[in-house]
């Protein structure tokens, strides 16, 4: 009887400590409500990965971004045939900084969202969770868009090989409600380096890049769809400067009298782009008695 009557106040604070213990461990993440918002954001604490979701996302619009017809057009069919259930590729934009890769992006969600189309970013440091993600999102029947903006990879970083699994599939097959849209500054994703030229070996008349080249490739190459962003002329910048101007109520007199102040602007920026055209039109919407509408 004594035995037993250990072994129960043994048990009781055992329990007590398991307790205490549980009570240290952080909650598990929320299931995502996948009705509230049209944009997550995924986000790690103490190990664990959740969805977040976005409740106010970017409100940008495809009529408002000037100068990019081709690159719109063909994001816009490429998304298209994916909401729609027929096959489409992962798509990689590159070029200049600045020129609206991903403004595209956020506008293309909004423009498709009432069709399904849902957004998720990760950030480059979470690329490792992308199969944790996937694992989420897979058989839905909404069709999702993982984003990943400015992307690229230094030497002797890992976390590419988690993007190359889930573009090209590891054993499984990718999910066919998921395609990766990513930005960068860079066509390869990686550093090149002249050294890296020396590597390349003629063959039979034909040239062979070497391994590190071949590998940096090999990522940039999973993306099925290449859309280019390149420096706008003088005139472009100007007729995207005039365009946020009006958007934010500033008067045709004001507007007219602007061009100089505009291309200092972006000559004190050292770039002519949308970026700089929306920074230079909020900077002299402020300075305007009233404006028709608030900026962004």
């Amino acid at each position: 009887m004594p035995n037993t009557l250990q072994l129960e106040r043994l048990l009781a604070r055992a329990e007590a400590v398991l307790g205490r213990f549980e009570a240290t461990l952080p909650a598990p993440p929320p299931t995502p409500d996948w009705t509230t918002a049209i944009a997550f954001r995924w986000r790690k604490s103490n190990g664990r990965g959740w969805l977040q979701a976005i409740r106010q996302p970017h409100p940008v619009r495809l009529a408002e971004l000037n100068n990019i017809d081709d690159q719109k057009n063909r994001m816009v069919d490429n998304t298209r045939q994916f909401v729609a259930g027929k096959p489409a590729n992962n798509v990689l934009l590159t070029g200049t900084r600045g020129s609206g890769k991903s403004s595209l992006v956020k506008a293309v969600l909004n423009e498709f969202s009432t069709h399904g189309l849902r957004l998720i970013e990760v950030d480059k440091e979470d690329l490792v969770d992308l199969a944790d993600i996937v694992d989420l999102i897979e058989g839905r029947n909404e069709r999702f868009i993982i984003f990943c903006d400015d992307l690229s990879f230094e030497a002797g970083e890992t976390a590419y090989k988690a993007l190359k699994s889930v573009l090209d599939g590891s054993i499984s097959a990718p999910p066919d409600n998921v395609l990766i849209y990513a930005t960068s500054n860079r066509r390869h994703l990686m550093p090149e380096y002249f050294s890296e030229n020396l590597e390349t070996k003629r063959v039979d008349d034909e040239i062979h890049p070497g391994e590190a080249t071949e590998e940096k490739i090999s990522l940039s190459e999973r993306f099925g769809l290449w859309i280019s962003f390149y420096p706008f002329s003088q005139d472009d910048y100007l007729n995207i400067v005039n365009h946020w101007l009006r958007y934010l109520g500033v008067n045709e007199n004001v507007i007219a009298h602007s061009e100089r102040d505009a291309l200092n602007w972006a000559l004190g920026r050292g770039s002519r782009s949308g970026r700089v055209a929306w920074q230079f039109a909020r900077d002299l919407a402020g300075k305007q008695p009233s404006n028709r509408k608030p900026a962004k």
